[in-house]
């Protein structure tokens, strides 16, 4: 059977494309990944399990999962109330809350940790106050969490407002309409209609959660067993040419890395057209 010909002329072009495509992936992800694996087991399992397990870096372990464990819940439940309020209601304003909620990505990370600073540090706006009272929030878990709600809230909101502006507000009125309290109607109308975006969300604001860097960084004080994350821990044992238990952190981080992939891309290969048309 003869191909038309312009899917001949194509096909040279597709396979010109598909190769770029997976060089560039091997070369920028495959690669990295496998050399910090490879450092981190370069001297054995012996040196690689004494690093993970090194009091400093379980500190920094703890923290990071106490850090996401805190923010990730409170950007869910923002997420939430965010996309129902776009979704659901007309109001003044609403444009403003919704380019608002983008502003994390537009502002650089570092900066976000020093509006923290200026707001909560010693010298800042309410840093006297806070003194008086002996509340610490900057070099201290308080500040680690704030840092990290303000980087990482628009995830879980990004991905229900569309979806949820697309399920309109038809089942929402039919389940109060016979009676259903607003919390019987989110839980039983809502919520099931929403839990798969609501998950991907949730995996993506956890994954950042865990991986920032730039304003823990301005925030945590680098007080090392006490206010360093993961990636921060990272940097300090790079910089005291610890390469081995840097490598070991990091591929932690990595292993993270992929096991949030891994759940994202089942999500999408069994609810990919829910998920897209949301987006849409």
């Amino acid at each position: 059977m003869l191909r038309p010909a312009h899917l001949s002329e194509a096909l040279p072009l597709r396979l010109f494309l598909i190769g770029l495509a997976l060089f560039y992936i091997v070369l920028m992800l495959v690669v990295p990944l496998g050399a910090v694996l490879f450092e981190a087991l370069r001297s054995g399992w012996d040196a690689f399990a004494s690093a993970i397990v090194e009091p400093d870096a379980l500190s920094a372990i703890k923290l990071t999962l106490l850090v996401a464990a805190i923010a990730v819940p409170l950007n869910m439940i923002f997420g939430i109330a965010a996309a129902w309020c776009i979704s659901k209601y007309e109001f003044p304003g609403k444009s403003v809350l919704t380019t608002l909620i983008e502003l994390p990505f537009s502002v650089s990370p570092v900066v976000s940790g020093l509006v923290f600073v200026l707001l909560f540090g010693a010298q800042g706006w309410f840093g006297e106050w806070l003194q008086a009272r002996n509340i610490e929030i900057i070099f201290a878990v308080p500040g680690l969490v704030l840092a990290t709600v303000f980087v990482t809230f628009p995830f879980v909101a990004r991905q229900l407002i569309p979806l949820m502006t697309m399920q309109g507000r038809g089942y929402e009125e039919a389940a109060m309409s016979l009676g259903a309290t607003g919390w019987q109607t989110f839980w039983h109308v809502t919520l099931p209609n929403i839990r798969f975006g609501l998950l991907y969300g949730v995996l993506l604001c956890n994954a950042r959660a865990m991986g920032e860097f730039g304003a823990v960084s301005v925030v945590s004080g680098h007080i090392r067993g006490e206010t360093n994350t993961m990636p921060l821990h990272v940097e300090v044992l790079y910089n005291e040419y610890n390469f081995i238990a840097a490598f070991a952190v990091a591929s932690l981080l990595a292993g993270l890395a992929l096991v949030t992939l891994v759940l994202k891309t089942a999500i999408e290969w069994r609810h990919g057209d829910a998920l897209a048309a949301g987006r849409h």
